[in-house]
């Protein structure tokens, strides 16, 4: 016989099964709605539903089946991997805090990240890629609310002269980049053992001594894109409003100048015996240009 008492704890396990099956049920909706975001490269369109199976076998292992940067590989991992939840991507070409752009993402799923565990997957097919890109999207409800910024401009890279590398050697005392990648590049700062991430995790600055590529890229256009966009989730800021978008080119050819590879930079250093920045030196401004010399007269019909 059923006593008032079992027949209350029926009813309220009856409510609490309900109450989960509900749960359950509005966590399957949501999750299938978010797969129902899409990526646009080029005339690739990418599916986050396509790209699921992709996904678990080939990213989740470190990023996490829930996109958190909390999966199996990641307690072994320097530096972690990305938290997709927080839609913050250093690798972009648009301003500091904004979205990136659906090709950003898709670059670096192909490139891969330097100096780090993110590896290149120029093994999958384009679609395969475009596919993850939408997936790397439904981890956020930012993707719904936000567009991606508007990729900052590129001006023309200019020749590289001796007074251009001087300039940059001026802008890397006075933009402080020395306190965190050292006088002489080797990521030796006074703040570089500070460092720490946006989830408060240490982090090291880059070392131009040791390596020959940067994180996003290869090209003086790369370096130039990670100055202009700083490196979201990191202590690496923008500079765009600090100098002007040609400027930003001298900082490009000096820090070219303290890496170990030969380059034209590195020999124009050479010749003129540049030494590392005194941080306890005023900054001077680099020495402007001789001014061309005056066209030479010619005195044969001059009147005496």
């Amino acid at each position: 016989m059923r006593t008032p008492q079992t027949i209350l704890i029926a009813c309220a396990m009856a409510v609490l099964a309900l109450a989960s099956t509900s749960s359950a049920q509005i966590t399957e909706y949501q999750e299938q709605q978010n797969l129902g975001v899409e990526a646009h490269v080029g005339r690739l369109t990418g599916h986050a539903k396509d790209a699921e199976i992709n996904y678990r076998r080939y990213c989740a292992g470190c990023h996490g089946n829930q996109g958190d940067g909390e999966g199996e590989n990641a307690m072994w991992l320097d530096p972690k991997p990305r938290n997709f939840t927080l839609a913050q991507f250093k690798c972009r070409s648009t301003p500091t805090g904004s979205l990136p752009t659906d090709a950003d993402l898709y670059d670096t799923v192909g490139r891969g990240v330097q100096s780090s565990n993110m590896p290149s997957w120029n093994p999958l097919s384009d679609q395969q890629r475009v596919d993850l890109v939408a997936y790397v999207k439904h981890f956020s409800d930012r993707w719904k609310t936000d567009k991606p910024g508007e990729a900052i401009p590129i001006p023309p890279e200019p020749a590289v002269n001796a007074e251009r590398i001087k300039s940059g050697q001026v802008l890397f005392q006075k933009l402080e980049c020395w306190k965190c990648h050292g006088v002489e590049g080797r990521a030796n700062g006074p703040s570089a053992d500070t460092l720490t991430d946006d989830q408060n995790r240490p982090i090291k600055p880059f070392n131009f001594h040791d390596q020959t590529k940067f994180k996003c890229g290869t090209a003086d256009s790369d370096l130039y894109r990670i100055f202009m966009t700083g490196l979201d989730g990191t202590p690496m800021p923008s500079f765009a409003d600090n100098v002007k978008p040609d400027e930003a080119w001298d900082l490009v050819f000096y820090l070219r100048t303290l890496q170990p590879q030969h380059s034209k930079e590195k020999e124009i250093a050479e010749q003129l015996g540049l030494k590392p920045i005194n941080p306890n030196a005023a900054v001077a401004p680099a020495e402007a240009p001789a001014p061309a010399p005056a066209p030479a007269q010619n005195n044969e019909n001059k009147p005496q």
